[in-house]
């Protein structure tokens, strides 16, 4: 995985317990076969929603990059509809 993320200006105002969780979610990504990185994405929203933390765009934007720094053209299509399908299903929850 390319450690370059951690360089990212986005980070820089990010709220360190959401830093913490990023952290783990790309220690996670190393080892996750790329089938199973959906999943992986889902479980971290999922436990980052039972400790009341809500990811923003800009910040699921920097997951994505994370998930797919090693991925093919093909697999970060896939993930960019992933990720608008995801965006939809929030704004509909946020209503």
């Amino acid at each position: 995985m390319n450690i370059n993320w951690k360089q990212d200006p986005r980070l820089r105002n990010m709220n360190p317990q959401k830093l913490s969780m990023l952290t783990e979610f790309a220690k996670r990504v190393e080892s996750t076969p790329k089938d199973q990185l959906v999943p992986t994405l889902l479980n971290l929203n999922a436990e980052a929603s039972r400790k009341g933390i809500q990811f923003s765009n800009e910040e699921t934007d920097l997951l994505i990059t994370i998930m797919s720094a090693n991925m093919t053209p093909n697999e970060r299509k896939r993930m960019d509809t992933l990720r608008m399908l995801s965006q939809n299903l929030m704004k509909r929850n946020t209503k």
